[in-house]
């Protein structure tokens, strides 16, 4: 049956309809001190957050081991947060809207993007289980013996799957391969030809698809369904993967508090998100919320043909091919038609807005962040750099200010854009999104 959408404000469903970039406000957001949240009947909070990252530092040992590029970090996984004010300049962002900010997941290590902190932990997450089931090691243990044979042969029993676009198919088959799992990825038709080399370079199963991320994700399900040796991550369900996301507020609130960023209620700070089906956006966004309360506000930022968590949040169950959208953008990763309702529910009190763009602007956005910052990001990487604009120059995205209360504080606001991807990218295949980018820019 056909999704109706005649209850929902006629300029925004052909804005929508039209692929034209759009800011909603979220009406269903609370600005009370707590907010408790149900996921699945479940509820969450900041224990949970700190559980994730204690479960990362459990592991770091590990990591370190089976990754050289970790022994620096002490096998710590995380990105520098970065200031932009040449950024800032280039997007024409005044200082009346605040400091431009970077969080750099473009250059995380091992995966290469943000899907290294849900995609990572939930393999980690699977991984302690199984060893501590089979009394491999205890919780105060030192997790590097896993490394070692009677592990590997345990983990050499079990699959890894997931369904992906890319970049969490990356995190899980390298973590799940590097740990001894056999690993396998599907991978729907709009997924970059070099992240499958990558993939199958690691020794991981790299299962081709036709149809959309949808596709992928539905095929990959149903083949683990029917092996009890393989386990699914699913990231239209799955709360490891979300909490996984949600330990990075941790970091980025020591990072802020080093930088002497104040975050309270005369200095609000505004994260800009990319998303895709939305998992790793509601966890950052989740955990940002434990630490910072209504003073902080998590913006999505969608492709205009791809705004699955944008359709979700309007009308749950559609998807954009209800509206008319093609689910066709270079932001390979963002190329979801529709979004996780375990995400969902967990933002519908929590969510600023969300704010869509175009390809094109993505490509441009690209290029300024190159030659202002000297950062190196994919298509996706660059949706949030609209965010901020966005916010502060339309009519909905002001009107969220006014019914906040924001309007006297935007100077003292921190603009933080997450960058998302890009670190593996091969040169040749950056060199055409650069080329592309700047011709849009000029």
């Amino acid at each position: 049956m056909p999704t109706d959408f005649s209850a929902l404000p006629q300029q925004l469903l052909a804005d929508l309809q039209a692929a034209r970039p759009v800011f909603w406000g979220n009406p269903d957001r609370s600005d009370a001190a707590t907010v408790s949240t149900v996921v699945d009947g479940r509820g969450i909070s900041l224990a949970d957050v700190k559980a994730a990252r204690a479960r990362f530092d459990r592991f770091a040992p590990l990591l370190a081991r089976l990754f050289p590029e970790l022994q620096g970090s002490a096998g710590r996984i995380e990105s520098d947060l970065l200031p932009a004010p040449a950024m800032q300049q280039a997007l024409g962002l005044p200082s009346s809207a605040g400091a431009l900010w970077i969080k750099a997941d473009h250059s995380l290590p091992v995966a290469g993007s943000i899907k290294a902190r849900g995609g990572i932990h939930e393999v980690l997450e699977f991984a302690e289980s199984l060893a501590l089931e089979y009394g491999l090691v205890t919780h105060d243990a030192d997790y590097a013996v896993l490394a070692e044979a009677p592990a590997r042969a345990l983990f050499g029993r079990y699959q890894v799957a997931v369904g992906s676009t890319g970049n969490l198919g990356l995190s899980i088959g390298v973590m799940a391969s590097a740990l001894g799992f056999r690993a396998a990825v599907h991978m729907s038709a709009d997924a970059k030809a070099w992240k499958k080399a990558r993939l199958r370079a690691r020794g991981v199963a790299v299962v081709e698809h036709t149809g959309d991320y949808a596709a992928a994700v539905a095929a990959g399900r149903r083949e683990a369904d029917a092996d009890p040796y393989s386990y699914f991550v699913d990231d239209e369900r799955s709360l490891s993967l979300m909490l996984g996301y949600s330990a990075a507020a941790l970091h980025l609130h020591d990072q802020l508090a080093q930088a002497d960023v104040r975050v309270d209620a005369t200095h609000p700070l505004f994260v800009y998100l990319p998303c895709g089906v939305g998992g790793a956006p509601a966890g950052i966004a989740f955990g940002l919320r434990q630490l910072y309360g209504p003073n902080v506000h998590p913006v999505f930022v969608e492709p205009t043909q791809s705004p699955c968590f944008l359709v979700e949040m309007l009308a749950p169950g559609a998807s954009v091919y209800d509206v008319g959208l093609t689910n066709r953008t270079e932001a390979d990763g963002l190329a979801v038609p529709q979004a996780s309702e375990l995400a969902a529910q967990a933002m519908r009190p929590l969510l600023a807005g969300v704010c869509t763009v175009a390809d094109d602007t993505l490509f441009a956005d690209l290029h300024r962040v190159r030659e202002a910052e000297g950062l190196r990001i994919e298509p996706s990487a660059a949706a949030g750099f609209s965010g901020p604009g966005m916010l502060t120059g339309t009519e909905a995205g002001r009107a969220y200010l006014t019914q906040h209360h924001l309007d006297g504080a935007m100077a003292h606001a921190t603009q933080l854009v997450w960058t998302t991807g890009g670190l593996f990218v091969p040169p040749e295949e950056y060199a055409r999104f650069a080329e592309h980018g700047a011709a849009l820019a000029a």
